[in-house]
């Protein structure tokens, strides 16, 4: 999953196709007036049917070498920016957003962290996947702009590397403040540092989608608006924008609510 990070050493301008190995191929940038009505047309990709199978054909390689010791540094960016900042972690309940298959789930218990793991996803076939493989795990089909929990209903809400991939990023991050209790977390999020958000067209597991690269700046005020602090970062790839001159960075932030 971070190859792809390393190969976006690319011209903006044009189409690039990123290694046959990566899940993200075929990066296409799109003007402004394309970008709203090109992410809403392409909003359904996620529900593809196939994307569940494909993805675990990576993942659960990832998974095995993890469960032996070998580091893989998105799933430390998580867990090291929990253990670290908050304290008790057993028995809280959490809730990853975008869960895809669950996979976090295991990722947390090869940790022994002990959280109260629950996830929802957009997608009824990953949904569907991760009842199968997590039977004693609750997962439920919602969409992050309009989640059905109630305010304040987990201690940790996992934003789970899915705002890059919808069009109305802040109605997630509202909802995900929302049922949150305390902390937020916005894992795998793509970010620059002097230009964005730059929304691309791609291929996800060959799939057509979007995804947006956002201005870190601009993020972190997104953020304060919705009554966050952030509290820690934790930046586990970066590559670099070469048309536009500007660091790439895959970033898990993690945000305290205001009290």
């Amino acid at each position: 999953m971070m190859r792809i990070w390393q190969s976006l050493k690319r011209r903006a301008s044009r189409a690039v196709a990123a290694p046959a190995t990566s899940v993200s191929t075929d990066y296409r940038p799109l003007a402004d007036a394309q970008a709203s009505g090109t992410a809403r047309q392409l909003r359904e990709s996620w529900k593809d049917a196939n994307i569940p199978k494909r993805q675990r054909a990576l993942v659960d390689p990832q998974l095995d070498a993890y469960r032996n010791g070998t580091p893989v540094a998105v799933f430390d960016a998580l867990v090291d920016i929990l253990k670290f900042n908050i304290p008790e972690l057993a028995g809280k309940r959490l809730l990853e957003i975008g869960c895809s298959s669950g996979y976090y789930a295991e990722v947390l218990a090869i940790k022994k962290l002990g959280v109260q793991y629950e996830g929802c996803d957009y997608s009824a076939a990953f949904i569907d996947l991760a009842r199968r493989r997590y039977p004693g795990i609750a997962f439920d089909v919602q969409d992050a702009t309009g989640l059905r929990h109630p305010d304040a209903s987990y201690d940790i809400v996992l934003s789970g590397g899915c705002i890059l991939h919808i069009p109305d990023y802040e109605g997630a991050i509202a909802e995900a403040v929302r049922v949150a209790r305390r902390w937020v977390v916005f894992h795998r999020t793509p970010v620059l540092h002097m230009h964005g958000p730059i929304t691309y067209t791609k291929k996800a597991y060959g799939i057509d989608t979007i995804e947006i690269h956002f201005n870190e700046q601009a993020l972190m005020r997104l953020f304060s608006r919705h009554a966050m602090h952030l509290v820690d970062i934790n930046t586990h790839s970066i590559g670099w924008e070469a048309a536009i001159s500007d660091g790439l960075a895959m970033k898990t932030y993690l945000c305290v609510k205001s009290a």
